[in-house]
């Protein structure tokens, strides 16, 4: 087994440019209480001041790496796999903080549990303000989430996979991705497919476990995860663009557990109802706005029992 004193952390930060919140985000890492982390930002925009900013901080483990041209979201996050070299490797969303105990309760439990591919930390949800917020897809989040036994949650942490994490997940995405800590080398293994971005997360999820990877669970949060309306799952769930994809991962989902000999999983993948039932409130709140075209994707998308046409790319 790997001591906790040999773990160490690669903190990997997608952004997009300088702003208080990326300036945050990197604060959190700084006051971490374990020192035994690197915090790399790789800036897919217009950098302002980030650079310099970061260099005043004074902390060598700390570094700034632009692309030369703008990648996307997916393949930024890919560069950010291809760039960690630590045991493990946090993507952490450019407006989340981490908690400052996150790198040290990390590498005590991926010490005592060498065979998880991945740990989920959890999140506490915070808004634009910074306050810790209520929203209807996290309350979902809550109930869809596999739950603990009482040892399990006694310990704050619980050892899973399999079947059952497969279809607990594809029955609605609850976990937090930039509070999942990811072993490097089933990460670099698997990797984010292109033509996928709202779903890339779950993929990475679901190809890790099929391949026999298995995960810790956090019964308590690890990181603040902020949202609000400038995301990009926000902002596509507003066009229908997200439901497109959803639609397609899900056909392709349910053909993956079907090769694995996970039925539960491969029947969760074919209704998957938490997206069905997020197309229908945003319909209802189109129609309100008599947005009616819109609507009428959101109804489709809801309903639908085949997917869509797509291209994707692989890797």
């Amino acid at each position: 087994m790997t001591s906790g004193a040999q773990l160490g952390i690669d903190i990997m930060v997608p952004a997009f440019g300088d702003g208080a919140l990326v300036r945050e985000t990197v604060g959190s890492v700084l006051a971490q209480r374990d020192p035994h982390w690197r915090l790399t930002v790789i800036d897919d925009g217009v950098g302002g001041g980030l650079e310099a900013w970061l260099t005043e901080q004074g902390d060598e483990r700390v570094r700034y790496l632009a692309n030369p041209t703008r990648l996307g979201i997916n393949r930024n996050f890919q560069r950010c796999v291809d760039e960690a070299a630590a045991d493990l490797v946090v993507l952490l969303g450019s407006d989340d903080r981490l908690l400052p105990d996150f790198v040290g309760r990390v590498r005590d439990v991926a010490a005592q549990c060498p065979e998880a591919a991945f740990i989920h930390t959890g999140a506490v949800v915070i808004g634009d303000d910074g306050q810790v917020a209520t929203t209807l897809v996290d309350r979902v989040k809550r109930l869809t989430k596999l739950p603990a036994g009482a040892a399990d949650r006694e310990r704050g942490w619980q050892l899973t996979g399999g079947e059952p994490l497969a279809a607990s997940l594809l029955g609605g995405n609850w976990m937090y991705f930039p509070s999942v800590a990811f072993r490097r080398d089933p990460l670099r293994r698997h990797g984010f497919r292109e033509g996928y971005d709202i779903v890339l997360d779950l993929d990475l999820y679901l190809r890790i476990l099929a391949d026999g990877g298995r995960a810790v669970l956090f019964t308590e949060p690890g990181i603040e995860y902020r949202r609000h309306a400038a995301s990009l799952s926000s902002a596509t769930a507003d066009t229908g663009s997200r439901f497109d994809e959803e639609r397609a991962y899900f056909a392709e989902a349910a053909e993956m557990m079907t090769a694995a000999g996970w039925p539960r999983a491969a029947r969760a993948a074919r209704v998957h109802w938490t997206s069905r039932l997020h197309a229908v409130a945003k319909m209802s709140a189109l129609l309100a706005a008599r947005r009616w075209r819109p609507a009428g994707t959101m109804l489709r998308g809801a309903i639908a029992t085949k997917p869509p046409a797509r291209t994707t790319g692989g890797r």
